[in-house]
Order: C-alpha cells, then structure tokens, then sequence
C-alpha cells in the first residue's frame, strides 16, 4: 500500500513540475518578445492615406431572378459602398430610391454563369459603380463591396 502511495506522489509531484515548468517557459516567450529598451524602439510610420477607407453607406438586401431559362435561379445579395467623401453620402440619401433602381435594373439581366465567377462579380461590381457614379452629383463611389453574395 505504500508502495503505490508513494508512485501516486511521485506523479503527482513531476505533474506539478511540469506544468510550472510550462508555464516558466511560456511566460519566458512572452517577455523576450517584449522590447528591451523604449527609448531605443524605432517607430514605424502608419501609412493611413494608402490603407484609409472612405465613408461606407449600406445598402439593404437585394433579391432578383436571375435571367436563366425558367426564372428558377435568384440572387441574395447585400453591399455596401465607398464613397469619396462625406458630401457623397447626403448625395446617396438623396438619390437612394435612383440608386436601386439602377442597381434592380442590372441584377435581373445578369445568368447564373455570369455571376457565378471571380472575374463575373468583378464586372458586376464595375458595371453597378459606373451606374451609380453617373447618378452622382457630387463625390463618386470608389468601391463596392459585396457583404453578401447568394446565388441559389
């Protein structure tokens, strides 16, 4: 009995020792990551201009038929768009019921193989801007986004 006592503390032990010893050497990672000196740290410049996004304007889920022989095909979809600047975005309000016009005008036409690629969505998302951009009056879309894209 107190043989298999003793084999029972002796794991526990090298239990406990291995988990500390884990621990040590995680917590050893986590601070040799961390910078030796502040004042010797070189700060790297945040590029913004180049990353930055402009205002985003939502645009609530559109449903359509696609154009496929026997309508049984539709498209689910839901942007979001990029405008230029913060005047574009009263120009979007303004326009919104033209905005969705334009873009119900388009969506129906479209076959399943013309969206069902990389480069169809690419174009889709082209045409839909140009569209937009000659309803605007002031700013312009610089980008679409497609937050939801089902063909079913």
């Amino acid at each position: 009995m107190s043989k298999m006592l003793m084999i029972i503390i002796l794991s526990v032990v090298l239990l406990f020792m291995g988990a500390v010893g884990g621990g040590f050497f995680i917590l050893w990672n986590k601070i040799s990551q961390l910078p030796k000196d502040p004042a010797t740290v070189e700060e790297i410049p945040v590029e913004e201009e180049e990353n930055a996004i402009g205002p985003l304007y939502s645009l609530d889920t559109m449903i359509v038929n696609l154009a496929d022989h026997g309508g049984k095909r539709y498209l689910r979809v839901t942007m979001a768009l990029e405008l230029s600047d913060p005047e574009a975005m009263t120009t979007i309000e303004s326009r919104l019921p033209q905005v969705r016009d334009a873009i119900l005008m388009i969506l129906p036409t479209k076959k399943y193989e013309d969206v069902s690629t990389t480069d169809g969505k690419i174009a889709l998302r082209k045409e839909i801007m140009e569209k937009i951009n000659s309803l605007m009056t002031k700013g312009q879309v610089n980008n679409l986004y497609f937050t939801e894209f089902v063909v079913q």
